[in-house]
């Protein structure tokens, strides 16, 4: 099941995609998608959703991140096989996932603009799947680990490169411009995959594919970041855990190919759907 949150008439709303069209889902006792989440209410949603008519036409919404406030988002950096080896260093893969914070106003929703701020021309793409928590748990067994998920989602970890490199021990700086990056179109509820197949995320700019590979190479699979992070936090309904990205950032092109106003990125992600942004100047989307 596709669950979504979104603005119509400048009123927020979340629903269940049906086709082309929505079921408006907030009559059915929950604020939003995230109060939702956290209830352990998409089984009776999606139930209820079957005697429900699509009276939204998805054309007519203005798509938000799936979890509009998560209490936490965790970026996971390096996870992929490939990518390790990009950084021709000689390294050995991790024995730890690398992780660092991002904040929710760094996230805007499929077909927002993802903006380039004044300060930087180095706003890089980053393909990613993301992870919505669906129940609290601490120090999680890998075993027990997918009984703890929601859904999934796409994410673009979009990353203002030379702020990276502002401070010698975290790349928070430069993970954390707001709307640098984009979440959605939806969250695609948990029972629609088989946790033993691997999902494939593809990422491209202007139709060009720079980023493809599949969560078969990662390091660290989805049931062990969550049996690492829930050692140290506690992980809540609505935290979000996005898991890394393949080879092919701009940043890694010779030159590197930032993105530019005008440009249009794309994240897909086999069983979710695309996640799809255009790239705008700050300054030009918010006078």
């Amino acid at each position: 099941m596709k669950f979504l949150s979104f603005e119509h008439q400048g009123r927020p709303g979340f629903g269940l995609l049906r086709g082309d069209a929505v079921v408006d889902l907030g009559g059915q006792g929950h604020a939003d998608l995230q109060a939702a989440v956290a209830a352990g209410a998409l089984p009776r949603l999606a139930a209820a959703a079957e005697r429900l008519d699509a009276t939204l036409p998805l054309s007519a919404l203005t798509l938000l991140p799936p979890i509009a406030n998560p209490g936490k988002i965790i970026c996971v950096g390096v996870n992929y096989g490939h990518r390790n080896e990009e950084y021709k260093d000689g390294s050995a893969p991790p024995q730890y996932p690398s992780v660092f914070p991002r904040f929710p106003e760094s996230f805007v929703g499929h077909g927002q603009p993802l903006l380039r701020p004044p300060e930087s021309e180095q706003l890089d793409y980053e393909g990613e799947i993301a992870i919505v928590i669906g129940k609290a748990g601490r120090r999680i067994a890998a075993e027990d680990a997918w009984s703890h998920i929601a859904g999934l989602t796409c994410l673009n970890e979009g990353t203002v490169r030379d702020w990276l490199r502002h401070g010698k021990f975290n790349v928070t700086q430069g993970k954390n411009w707001d709307a640098s990056g984009s979440m959605g179109p939806w969250l695609v509820s948990a029972e629609a995959f088989d946790p033993q197949a691997p999902l494939t995320v593809t990422t491209r700019v202007n139709g060009e594919v720079r980023q493809h590979d599949s969560t078969a190479n990662l390091m660290f699979p989805f049931a062990e970041l969550i049996r690492y992070i829930s050692i140290w936090t506690t992980l809540k309904p609505g935290d979000v855990i996005s898991t890394g990205t393949p080879i092919g950032a701009g940043v890694r092109f010779d030159p590197p190919r930032f993105l530019k106003p005008g440009d249009v990125v794309e994240v897909e992600v086999s069983g979710i759907g695309t996640l799809s942004n255009p790239v705008a100047d700050e300054t030009a989307a918010r006078p």
